[in-house]
């Protein structure tokens, strides 16, 4: 009997353990640089680690995306990929970032899947229409919308999708990615043109289609390489397509997160947000506004471990002001402005702080957990966007948490900790 219940509690350690690790290795340091000299590194799922002692603000940034892609190809588009191999600071840390250029009159991200991640796409120029296919036990339906600036469409991990620009001008959008490496796999590429190629007569038979036109295929496709998509290195991994939120629970089913509306009752609505080229409200102390695409907005989000914000800074230090999130790293990337960023390491790392001055195309990440900020160092308003790699990443605002809880922290622990004299502390209390 003791030997079974071992074996039992044996088999139930390795399934958790593979469940832990379904997706990109949740972060035991502040951060795990990715480097290629294996001598210098500590292996980790990944890439090699490089000495924190050593890393810099530049291992965390990245400039460019605001550079147009070459669409002169046969599918009329181009994907500009910021993951780790671009970015070594994003080691670990459960998330990426595209932007797609698409030709006018049907440039296309034509149908592919990210094996290890969901997306979140924000059209930022153009008309789109785009989809995702489920899968077979939900009948292979469509979910397609057509997308205008500002609006926003999710793609769920592993399910086969695509975009097309409608409009006569050219498009861009951007994407946030839940994997450091989401993968692509582009569906016609992959099918027709394997190394070594897939037997023609078994593709002739799962495509219904000639032999012959099956080796027309097969010599007609060459290997691209398109990517777009998103997934969570920390949100609960997905057990099926989607799980829409509801709030009504006697038509749901219990997850962690929100309850699941029946996947036959799911719209392409519940994927789809509009809105987020729209300014926010900068006319407050701090000068700044975070628009917030979570599960909140769109219900579609739910387990699959990515969200959206716009943030709007004001001219003249405009700031979203030092800041955690508890729950997921943040990739951010600069539209409009100039922005001071940075962020803190954990005591055992010194405190030290990682600062970038950012310019329109430069991208910055924040490791998970770890206090930031952005500022505006210019003089014209500032527009940034950032992916970050949960549903519903959380946010703890230094200040209004320390010095405005509810009920408040007593003045004298807060005088003490941070060096206060008490009146001080009681006056802050007042103003949070």
């Amino acid at each position: 009997m003791k030997s079974v219940n071992f074996l039992l509690a044996f088999v139930l350690l390795a399934l958790a353990s593979s469940l832990a690790s379904a997706y990109d290795p949740s972060p035991l340091q502040d951060f795990c640089v990715g480097i290629n000299d294996i001598k210098t590194g500590i292996f980790v799922n990944g890439k090699f680690c490089k000495d924190p002692k050593l890393a810099t603000p530049d291992d965390f940034f990245f400039k460019g995306l605001n550079i147009p892609g070459n669409t002169n190809n046969l599918v009329g588009s181009n994907v500009t990929i910021v993951n780790v191999d671009q970015f070594p600071g994003l080691n670990t840390l459960g998330i990426s970032m595209v932007r797609i250029d698409y030709a006018p009159n049907g440039g296309e991200n034509p149908p592919h899947i990210h094996p290890r991640a969901s997306e979140i796409l924000f059209v930022q120029e153009g008309t789109l229409y785009v989809g995702f296919v489920t899968s077979n036990q939900n009948n292979n339906t469509l979910f397609s919308k057509i997308l205008y600036p500002g609006e926003v469409f999710v793609f769920p991990i592993g399910l086969i999708h695509f975009q097309v620009n409608l409009g006569k001008t050219d498009a861009v959008a951007f994407a946030a990615l839940g994997s450091q490496d989401p993968g692509v796999i582009t569906i016609a590429n992959a099918v027709f043109g394997s190394n070594p190629p897939i037997n023609p007569d078994v593709l002739a038979r799962a495509f219904q289609l000639d032999v012959r036109v099956v080796k027309d295929l097969q010599k007609n496709f060459v290997l691209l390489a398109l990517a777009s998509s998103l997934a969570s290195a920390f949100d609960p991994s997905p057990l099926q397509d989607f799980c829409v939120a509801i709030n009504d629970i006697k038509t749901g089913i219990f997850v962690n997160g929100k309850f699941c509306k029946d996947p036959k009752l799911a719209t392409p609505d519940d994927f789809f947000f509009k809105g987020l080229n729209i300014p926010g409200n900068i006319n407050n102390p701090v000068g700044s506004n975070v628009t917030t695409v979570n599960v909140d907005q769109i219900p579609g989000l739910n387990t699959l471990g990515v969200s959206l914000v716009r943030i709007d800074y004001a001219p003249n230090g405009g700031q979203n002001p030092p800041h955690t999130h508890p729950r997921a790293t943040e990739i951010l990337f600069v539209q409009e402005g100039t922005l001071y960023v940075g962020f803190v390491t954990s005591n055992q790392n010194n405190n030290t702080l990682f600062s970038k001055i950012l310019y329109p195309g430069d991208v910055f990440v924040f490791p998970i957990g770890l206090i930031h900020f952005q500022v505006n160092i210019g003089k014209t308003d500032a527009v940034a966007f950032a992916g970050l790699g949960s549903q519903n990443p959380g946010v703890i605002t230094i200040a209004n948490t320390v010095f405005g809880s509810n009920p408040p922290i007593n003045p004298d622990v807060l005088a003490r900790a941070f060096q206060l004299d008490v009146k001080v502390v009681k006056d802050l209390q007042k103003k949070f």
